[in-house]
């Protein structure tokens, strides 16, 4: 299922997310800069991406004839079955009744389906299940929320004894990585924890003060890195444009619910919040857990993100996920002839491999498609074995495909250094004889005005400015 949900995207619009997106550059580039060796001073936004950036550098290290696509195709694929792993965990032990596996497929299922109905290039889109296959955009806070939901429900079911200090430990390391695991785990999950400590104190109380002090030593634990954040996040609060934000999600709700695909995620997205609402009525213990924060979690998040005034679709994310725990929240055997089972299980394993052995050739094939405009950009900055220049949505797919990524330099318009998810040893330089341009790039404004290239070269949808013979000064960093 992974793999093609992964093809899917892979030959869709949105494989813009996942293969050439400036933001989604910044994992590859820094796993690259440190395999490689490379001096670190790296300009992060509020995330640290340290899950992430571990597991697409250990991809490249089993993996080392891939290219960067290859990886970032291979890596979708592990991040979806990570949510396999982490919603096998949530769905609780085998026993008499029960059927965890089985469920979880189905929880599996569903997220599969809510990705594969999303097609959007845009990363504003209200599209956020398939933004767990892209390496930046919080794939491994989301199942640091799945798992921390999975060993809560452990402990709750009266699992192994360590239990609370592996939960306080995914919450340290998830925080230390992306504060946002605060809002969409430690906050819900430390009310429902609350609320159950009131009524069985043994039971939540434990799993509560774990959550909340790996969170706290999470923060604390920032502080080290606190030269490489450019961006604490606080500026992304902005509690008095709460109506602007309420504007923003309910446009981006309408333009997604004019397409059938829409359609369909919001009906799936209503019938498994209606399911997660029944398992809190009419469960208890850690079945209860599961289902409540399967509701609670994504309702929790939408009324801060509004009553924060924050204008991102990405940290809407658990309406995507979290309904789906209500699959794994009470996984009862179904009961049906052995026989029957048997057949049942293998046409469906027949049809998934099917499927898998089909999608496989077209996820290769979108990772390895030829992009000769790109190449042409690559190829004359390494053979020039000079140092240019280019806007942040413009440089970054260039720059991550480079022999050497230090050859172009992330500026703004005005040629200022722009520290923003790059590494700032590349600003080491004081001059630059070529600039790189496209669509997306804005007007330059050159010291000294007036200056015009040398030589204007055409690389399809770029363009490469030289100025061989008036080397440009870069300005002072900004971010």
């Amino acid at each position: 299922m992974a793999v093609f949900v992964a093809a899917e995207m892979a030959a869709s619009a949105r494989s813009e997310l996942l293969f050439r997106d400036g933001d989604s550059l910044v994992v590859a580039l820094f796993a690259r800069s440190v395999l490689e060796g490379q001096p670190q001073d790296w300009a992060f936004s509020s995330v640290l991406f340290m899950p992430e950036s571990a597991c697409f550098a250990l991809l490249g290290l089993a993996l080392p004839w891939l290219s960067p696509d290859a990886l970032f195709a291979v890596n979708a694929v592990v991040n979806l079955a990570a949510l396999y792993g982490a919603l096998r965990l949530a769905a609780g032990r085998r026993g008499e009744g029960r059927s965890p596996v089985v469920w979880t497929l189905f929880a599996f299922a569903a997220f599969c389906l809510l990705a594969s109905l999303e097609t959007s290039p845009s990363r504003d889109a209200l599209e956020p299940a398939s933004l767990l296959l892209i390496t930046t955009y919080y794939s491994a806070t989301v199942i640091a929320v799945v798992v921390a939901v999975g060993l809560i429900r452990r402990h709750v079911d009266g699992g192994w004894a360590g239990i609370p200090y592996l939960l306080g430990l995914v919450a340290a390391v998830s925080t230390l990585s992306n504060p946002l695991f605060a809002a969409w785990a430690t906050a819900p999950l430390g009310l429902l924890l609350g609320l159950g400590a009131l009524r069985r104190r043994e039971r939540a109380l434990v799993p509560l003060l774990a959550l909340v002090a790996g969170t706290v030593a999470g923060f604390l634990a920032r502080i080290p890195f606190s030269e490489w954040i450019a961006n604490t996040g606080a500026g992304y609060a902005q509690p008095p444009e709460w109506m602007q934000s309420l504007q923003y999600y309910a446009r981006l709700a309408g333009e997604r619910l004019t397409a059938p695909g829409g359609v369909a995620a919001a009906l799936i997205f209503v019938g498994l919040l209606a399911f997660c609402v029944r398992r809190t009525l009419r469960c208890s213990g850690g079945a209860r857990i599961v289902g409540t924060a399967g509701w609670l979690i994504p309702v929790l998040v939408v009324i801060g993100a509004v009553a924060l005034g924050t204008h991102a679709a990405r940290y809407l994310q658990p309406i995507a996920f979290a309904p789906v725990l209500s699959l794994v929240a009470l996984p009862r055997s179904i009961r049906m002839p052995r026989i029957a089972a048997r057949i049942a299980i293998a046409a469906s394993a027949v049809v998934l491999l099917v499927l898998a052995v089909v999608s496989t050739p077209r996820l290769a094939s979108a990772a390895n498609a030829d992009d000769r405009d790109l190449r042409c950009v690559t190829d004359w900055v390494d053979q020039s074995g000079r140092t240019g220049a280019g806007q942040f949505w413009t440089v970054r797919l260039p720059k991550l495909h480079l022999k050497d990524p230090a050859r172009l330099v992330q500026v703004d318009h005005t040629l200022r250094g722009y520290a923003w998810l790059v590494n700032r040893t590349d600003f080491e330089v004081s001059a630059v004889t070529f600039l790189v341009e496209d669509a997306q790039s804005q007007a330059w404004e050159l010291p000294p005005p007036g200056v015009v290239p040398d030589a204007v070269v055409p690389c399809g949808r770029y363009t490469i400015l030289d100025f061989a013979r008036h080397p440009l000064p870069l300005g002072p960093q900004r971010s």
